[in-house]
């Protein structure tokens, strides 16, 4: 059922997925990444190629956009394990922590959970930052407040609380529950869940909108209804690590709706380059989970989601001296980065690779990629 692919005659022979993400992964870490300020034993993602002055100097740290480099290479050391990837996450690791030049934190409650993520991940290949992760763990605990009746803001001092803060803070705290947190960090995960689902939850397309803004006397100003790809994917993954009937029939619901209103002939769309260019990989990213995981028919279209969009992105590739380079709207081909194309981003080529990861994910996890 995936129509985009069949129109543009792909066939995907069996174990290539695996080897198109070393291909992807090959060609991020060539053009992008760099020592952090020369210093030995750091690397970072430079924010754009070809790598500028400013770039090369990492004068825009981009926090978030590292946390999704490193949870890229962590799926790859899941793909193909090695010595020499381990050391390369762990100077991203450190890296991140040297430009970040105040700790582990900063004031964006959705940066923080998003290298919450990563780090917990970097802990089970054995980069382990336990004091980084506890940090995490208290800033997140305190963004909850109890005004527009829950759910925690997306910056300190703020009056915006959205998905993108909520949605990864709720699988942070689903997955610390398991690693021996806080007695209460499975019960917050569920309260996190639940806020968004009561407070945020658009009854016509079942999927959710953006946040909403606060008065400082607790009520709900205004709603930020634009629909974001990865504000359903973040969604998708809390249920998925939550489990039981009520987060799975969520979970169910919401590949469905995005099957019908975020997806081209079961292609992801893409939501342009700068932050949005992650959006698309973080979707496929958690569609992929729920493939695995969900005990619903759902998890096949799931499946079908990530195919499709991988299929498309690589089909659409455009093939530079460093490897291929991913476009911001997978369905379209991809252009060369000049005058500030989208193409240039960091976050763009993260997008691409991330849809990668997952088909080959689902691959070598029994599900046959489809053959149009």
């Amino acid at each position: 059922m995936i129509g985009q692919a069949r129109k543009l005659g792909f066939v995907t022979p069996p174990k290539l997925l695996a080897a198109r993400a070393g291909v992807a992964e090959r060609a991020v870490e060539s053009r992008h990444l760099r020592r952090v300020w020369g210093l030995p034993g750091t690397r970072l993602g430079s924010a754009g190629w070809p790598v500028d002055w400013a770039s090369r100097a990492h004068v825009r740290f981009g926090y978030w956009w590292q946390a999704h480099l490193l949870d890229c290479l962590l799926d790859a050391q899941l793909r193909a394990p090695s010595a020499a990837r381990l050391r390369v996450v762990r100077r991203l690791v450190r890296g991140i922590r040297v430009r970040n030049v105040v700790g582990w934190t900063n004031d964006f409650y959705d940066d923080v959970a998003w290298l919450g993520l990563a780090l917990q991940r970097a802990a089970d290949a054995g980069v382990a930052k336990p004091k980084a992760v506890d940090a995490i763990a208290r800033r997140l605990r305190s963004g909850w407040t109890d005004h527009a009746g829950g759910g925690i803001w997306w910056k300190r001092h703020d009056d915006f609380k959205n998905v993108p803060a909520n949605g990864p803070a709720a699988i942070f705290f689903a997955r610390l529950a398991r690693r021996g947190g806080e007695r209460t960090d499975l019960g917050r995960a569920r309260s996190i869940a639940d806020w968004v689902e009561d407070n945020l939850l658009d009854d016509e397309t079942g999927l959710y909108w953006d946040g909403l803004h606060v008065h400082p006397d607790g009520s709900v100003r205004e709603v930020e209804r634009n629909l974001y790809t990865y504000c359903q994917g973040v969604m998708l993954g809390a249920c998925v690590e939550l489990g039981g009937d009520r987060y799975a029939d969520r979970a169910a619901r919401i590949i469905t709706a995005v099957d019908k209103v975020l997806a081209t002939d079961g292609v992801v769309r893409g939501q342009g380059g700068g932050d949005g260019g992650l959006f698309g990989g973080i979707l496929v990213r958690y569609l992929a989970l729920a493939a695995l995981r969900l005990d619903r028919p759902e998890a096949e279209r799931a499946a079908e989601l990530v195919f499709s969009s991988a299929e498309a992105a690589w089909s659409n590739r455009l093939m530079v001296v460093s490897g291929p380079l991913f476009g911001p709207e997978w369905t379209e081909r991809a252009m060369r980065p000049v005058n500030g194309g989208a193409e240039r981003d960091l976050s763009v080529q993260l997008g691409g690779w991330m849809a990668l990861e997952a088909a080959a994910l689902l691959e070598r996890n029994g599900f046959p990629p489809p053959r149009w």
